[in-house]
Order: C-alpha cells, then sequence, then structure tokens
C-alpha cells in the first residue's frame, strides 16, 4: 500500500468522478483506475460502486475513507515537522482563482514563494467563486481568488483586494450613452450581458435586482470581462462589470454608474488554514504582491 494509492482512493471519493480525480492529482484516468484496483485488491475489497455515473463509496470505502486522510494528514505532518526544524520547506499547496480574472499580482506572488520554496509543489486551478469558497472551506483549496458580495464568507479568512461598485457599458450610439446614470429599472428594458451565477459580479447584481423586484433579460453570459465587453461593443447587450473592468474598454464602451446598486463587488483573497508552514508562507508572499506590505 502506498501513500500516493491513499491520496487517489482520497480523490476519488471527494471528487465522486474518476475523471474530475485525475484532472486533481494530475495523472490520467487510467493511472488512477489502476492505482485504485491495485489498493482493492491488497484491501480484499472493493471501495467504489461502479455501476452508476458517479463513483460512490461502498461500505468497504466509507470504513477507509477517514483512515485514509488520517494516513496522508500524518505524511504530511512529518514533513512539515523535519522542514521546520531544518528550515526546508516542502508539501503541496493548491491555489484557486476565479475564472476569467487575470490578477498579475497573484501570479507575482506564486513566483516568488516557488523562488524561495522550491520544494512546495502549486497547483492552480480556476473555478466559479461558489465552487472556490466551498473548496477552501472543504480543504481541496489552501487559498483562493475569489469575487464575492460579502468581505469575509462565512467561516473563512479574507483580504479584499478590490471593492468596486458595478456599472452599465454601453457603446455608442446607445439610447442610455448619453446618460451617465441610470437605475436597475432603466437597464431592466435592455437585454444584459453579465457573468454567469457563482460569481461575485453576477450576485451583487442578481442580489440588488431581487430588492427591487427586477427581473433583468440576461440574455448573454461569459466568464471573462473582455467577452462581455466584446459583446456589448457589438450592440447585443448592455453589459454589467465592475468599474475598473469597463474602464479598461473605454474606447469603445461607455461606463454608466448605476444608481441603486450601492453594495460593492468585492475580489478577495480567501482561506481557513494557516497551521501549514507552506501556507504561511505563501500568504505572506500574497500580501506583499497585493498591498506592498508584509
Amino acid at each position: 500500500m502506498e501513500l500516493r494509492q491513499l491520496e487517489y482512493f482520497v480523490a476519488v471519493a471527494e471528487e465522486q468522478n474518476f475523471t474530475r480525480a485525475a484532472e486533481r492529482v494530475h495523472i490520467s484516468q487510467s493511472g488512477v483506475s489502476a492505482q485504485i484496483r491495485q489498493l482493492e485488491r491488497e484491501l480484499g475489497a472493493e471501495l467504489f460502486d461502479r455501476s452508476a455515473r458517479t463513483a460512490t463509496l461502498t461500505v468497504a470505502g466509507k470504513a477507509a475513507l477517514e483512515h485514509a486522510r488520517a494516513a496522508l494528514a500524518a505524511a504530511g505532518a512529518l514533513g512539515q515537522a523535519v522542514g521546520e526544524v531544518t528550515d526546508l520547506i516542502r508539501g503541496r499547496l493548491t491555489v484557486g482563482m476565479v475564472i476569467g480574472c487575470t490578477v498579475t499580482p497573484l501570479f507575482d506572488a506564486l513566483a516568488a514563494f516557488h523562488r524561495a520554496h522550491p520544494g512546495v509543489e502549486i497547483s492552480l486551478l480556476e473555478d466559479n467563486s461558489d465552487r472556490l469558497v466551498e473548496g477552501v472551506r472543504a480543504g481541496t483549496l489552501d487559498l483562493a481568488l475569489v469575487g464575492t458580495a460579502t468581505a469575509t464568507p462565512g467561516g473563512l479568512d479574507a483580504l479584499t483586494i478590490i471593492s468596486e461598485r458595478l456599472v452599465a457599458a454601453v457603446p455608442p450610439g446607445h439610447p442610455l450613452a448619453e446618460q451617465r446614470r441610470v437605475t436597475l429599472r432603466d437597464l431592466s428594458a435592455y437585454p444584459i450581458v453579465c457573468m454567469p451565477p457563482g460569481t461575485g459580479l453576477r450576485t451583487v447584481f442578481d442580489q440588488a435586482c431581487a430588492a427591487q423586484g427586477i427581473q433583468p433579460v440576461i440574455a448573454l453570459q461569459a466568464s471573462a470581462a473582455d467577452a462581455i465587453a466584446d459583446l456589448a461593443a457589438r450592440g447585443l447587450a448592455v453589459a454589467v462589470l465592475s468599474a475598473s473592468m469597463a474602464a479598461h474598454h473605454r474606447d469603445r464602451l461607455t461606463a454608466l454608474t448605476v444608481d441603486d446598486v450601492e453594495t460593492p463587488a468585492l475580489l478577495a483573497l480567501i482561506w481557513k488554514d494557516t497551521h501549514s508552514p507552506a501556507m504561511r508562507e505563501l500568504l505572506a508572499h500574497s500580501r506583499r504582491a497585493f498591498t506592498g506590505r508584509p
């Protein structure tokens, strides 16, 4: 029995899918399946029910899961304990980043951390903010950059990076282009292009509309601000963006203040656990990259 087999077993159990588990541990699906089969042969029992589309734990699998997690945690603690007395930090960190949000200070932080601690393996993945928050809560992610409508998601620590109001953005010649200031009811007369549900910006917009009983027509959705701007610039819909996102496209779009949306859209780093020396170091590098302060 090998630690990597336990790691693959835990990944499949948490993802409930061999393909997603393989992506998470960075090997092929066939490799994960082969290692799980070998583990099952050693244990003398099947760990997963493979008859459905999702991989669900058998009774034996449920009995094994917490022991597997404990074994992996113990192995990680062993490495950390040795690292702390030898000043050599090892291990693995998984970082999440909201889809469509390229924030170079995060990349700067990862690069500086890697130079300082090459013994730590770093994984970076994209997802929508809701799933990233849940990943940090569940411990599958160590740190995540998310869009949110609240400064600190419940049960987590956070560092707010950006706090901005929403704006509407329209191309020259649009009926709203000369107004400069609009309301949600003004916008509801036109099709909207914005980010998908699960993103912080969309949550702010949806909550503001719901508070007034407004049901806008979300005609188009895109995860990247550039794509939203491109669609609006072609006259397909009114874009809903943050102020800084719209500012990047001021040559072709006019940003309009939305008077009755006062809740800001936030971009924040979130984390749950700093017991790991690697995590504490990454957080320190991230603070410096985003704020210029230790």
